[in-house]
């Protein structure tokens, strides 16, 4: 079946999650729960998923989530698949602590739950996995923009929803390392909402408040393709440079015409197959949510837990007019 056919909730507009009843119901069922439909990171990341299911046998892949990135209706999606009685979920989160109640009753129900992407607040998960070191993704995204400015200037910040918990870690590991950028001045930061148009709007706002603006930083898919797209609107290719995180698929485009110099990401892919055999050994009690805890991710090696049941996949990396041909096409 394929993953489009799997996409069974619309922020509760379905209140069931099967369209038939020919689906084996002895299979192991986790739900990788996106942040919205119809973003492509999230689509990359469930393709994984289905890699892992193919490789475990005996899984069945739910992807779902909200037609738009709120709290509400991740809850409405938990619910129901709390509801269908599913063995996991496997959440990116809109909120950290929202939809937490709504995962402490999954969890009440033996659901395993975990997160990914973006992280859920502890007493809502038995663990998240993290893309990347929070650290080295923030070191990444201001260094990206830093190498193109070798006398400074002014960097602006596009980023996904003020509460998502990703977006403002990863911020917040940028400013810590500011200092090694003294003549690079941070002078706004935008909420895009993961919204493409939203995204857009706030790049065209940045552009106007700040008519001497040297880059842009989006450390979200969505947002660094709608950044780039205004900037390139606007006449602006060569004097604002457009960074961040994205998709090669998504930003080939911006590489070839220059509103973007390079940009780095990690292989949603990668990250969606890591989270179903995370959610498959803590389903199963292969393995223990616990802090120095081991967990295999199949082939991405194994994930260590930390004081806080936290673990990262593996580093960013950054992709220009160089490596974009060979990687547009994978994802």
């Amino acid at each position: 079946m394929s993953i489009t056919r799997r996409i069974a909730i619309a922020t509760g507009l379905v209140a069931g999650l099967w369209s038939t009843t020919a689906l084996a119901q002895d299979n192991m069922r986790i739900a990788l729960v996106a942040k919205s439909l119809g973003n492509g990171f999230f689509e990359a990341a469930a393709r994984g998923a289905e890699e892992a299911a193919e490789e475990l046998g005996g899984v069945e892949i739910i992807y779902t989530g909200p037609t738009s990135t709120t709290a509400e209706g991740q809850i409405e999606v938990i619910n129901s698949l709390i509801a269908q009685r599913v063995d996991a979920i496997a959440i990116s989160a809109n909120d950290p602590d929202a939809v937490v109640p709504a995962l402490e009753r999954a969890m009440q129900r033996g659901i395993t739950v975990i997160s990914w992407d973006s992280g859920v607040a502890p007493e809502g998960r038995e663990m998240h996995l993290a893309p990347s070191s929070d650290e080295l993704i923030g070191q990444t995204i201001i260094k990206l923009a830093a190498d193109q400015l070798p006398e400074g200037g002014k960097v602006a910040v596009l980023s996904a929803t003020s509460t998502s918990t990703n977006q403002n870690v990863w911020i917040e590991e940028m400013k810590q390392v500011m200092g090694d950028y003294p003549d690079i001045e941070v002078v706004a930061t935008v909420y895009g909402d993961d919204l493409a148009d939203k995204s857009y709007r706030e790049t065209q706002g940045l552009l106007q408040s700040y008519p001497d603006l040297d880059a842009i930083i989006a450390p979200t898919s969505v947002g660094i393709v709608a950044a780039a797209q205004a900037v390139q609107d606007a006449g602006k290719v060569g004097e604002v440079n457009v960074t961040g995180l994205g998709l090669p698929s998504e930003m080939a485009g911006a590489i070839e015409s220059g509103a973007s110099k390079s940009f780095a990401i990690w292989n949603p892919v990668d990250l969606g197959y890591a989270t179903a055999m995370i959610a498959h050994a803590l389903a199963t009690d292969a393995a223990t949510a616990e802090p120095g805890a081991e967990i295999s991710m199949g082939r991405m090696g194994t994930a260590t837990l930390d004081d806080d049941n936290q673990a990262a996949m593996s580093e960013p990396f950054t992709y220009d007019a160089s490596n974009i041909d060979e990687f547009k096409s994978v994802f």
